[in-house]
């Protein structure tokens, strides 16, 4: 009996070969490994960005190709420069004198200020979906590629507040949701890095948390279609549960206690204390609450406005199937603070 072959979507082709890239990277013993696993990664993710009829993707993607082909093209000559002088002159340790040529471009490549410059437009032109992806996903392997030589000097602290600072000032201006959480992703490696002075596990931590919090954001905007934030007035206007899912997830994504993602905020402060960096935790602190003051923005307005009904008002969406697992997501984000103080302190 004849059986026509099962036609998969190339979404599908290509989000396999997209995870696979950045496995290939991490579990690399060799840099040229590395490399390769992360331009698998790069012409992966490429299509996922432009399956959509929108012509702003098609730019983005474009935008997010010559970034990371340049970025790509420094990894490599570093690579190739380092291993060349290892050969020639056994005795010169390469990596003392070009960790700054290798890191870089693992900066760029998840847009660290100050290469943040692509960052911001390549999420405008991007569905929530591939955001998510480009906020979280994408990070994994420059990410773990940088935690393994990266050492505290004054390179690395100035990545850090450049980070922080400009990822919390950056954001006050936007009026488009995607640029102002591109800002906020941009606040946050800056603290993915400041925890990997601390060590593995604790920017892993970190970063386990804020994606579970982006998840949980970016399903409420993409849930009801949001892109701006006055179309965030208006929906949270006229959804309560809505507005309060939004305004109790943003709390968690700034750090504020009692909410979840105070936790590792709270593990890299106390970290970064006892080793003396007291300069750059209090800059660090200061910029969350920048941080804070436009996250609040989104809903403020939302709270203090009394319910209207007009004409452009979008549907209430709370029968949509994804309701009850946003409910769930921030039943988690708002108790899970204690819970998790609690494992830690048995550890």
């Amino acid at each position: 009996m004849y059986m026509a072959p099962i036609k998969l979507p190339a979404s599908v082709l290509f989000s396999a070969t997209l995870i696979m890239g950045t496995i290939i990277s991490i579990t690399s013993t060799s840099w040229f490994g590395a490399w390769m696993g992360l331009e698998i990664n790069l012409l992966s993710f490429i299509p996922l960005m432009t399956n959509t009829k929108n012509i702003m993707s098609t730019e983005a993607s474009l935008k997010y190709f010559l970034v990371q082909a340049l970025a790509s093209a420094m990894l490599l000559f570093s690579i190739i420069l380092t291993f060349s002088l290892s050969f020639y002159f056994p005795s010169i340790d390469p990596a003392k004198y070009f960790q700054y040529l290798i890191i870089s471009p693992l900066l760029l490549k998840m847009g660290a200020a100050p290469f943040h410059f692509w960052f911001p437009g390549v999420m405008e032109g991007l569905s929530w979906k591939n955001c998510f992806i480009l906020m979280t996903w994408q990070k994994i392997a420059p990410l773990m590629l940088l935690s393994y030589v990266i050492k505290m000097n004054i390179f690395i602290g100035m990545i850090i507040l450049l980070s922080v600072v400009i990822g919390s000032l950056g954001g006050l201006n936007q009026s488009s949701l995607r640029k102002l959480m591109a800002y906020s992703s941009i606040n946050h490696v800056g603290w993915m890095i400041a925890a990997m002075i601390v060590g593995d596990n604790m920017w892993e931590l970190y970063f386990l948390v804020y994606s579970f919090l982006s998840f949980s954001i970016l399903l409420v905007f993409n849930t009801h279609h949001i892109f701006h934030i006055n179309q965030n007035f208006l929906t949270m206007t006229n959804n309560k549960i809505t507005k309060s899912c939004v305004f109790l997830l943003l709390l968690s994504l700034g750090g504020l206690p009692p909410f979840f993602g105070f936790f590792p905020k709270w593990l890299i402060i106390q970290a970064l204390a006892g080793m003396n960096y007291q300069f750059i935790v209090v800059t660090m602190v200061i910029m969350t609450l920048v941080t804070l003051f436009y996250y609040l923005r989104l809903t403020f307005h939302a709270f203090l406005f009394s319910h209207t009904e007009l004409k452009t008002t979008p549907p209430d969406n709370s029968d949509s199937p994804y309701f009850p697992l946003i409910l769930a997501l921030v039943g988690m984000s708002t108790f899970g603070l204690p819970f998790s103080s609690l494992i830690y302190s048995m550890l």
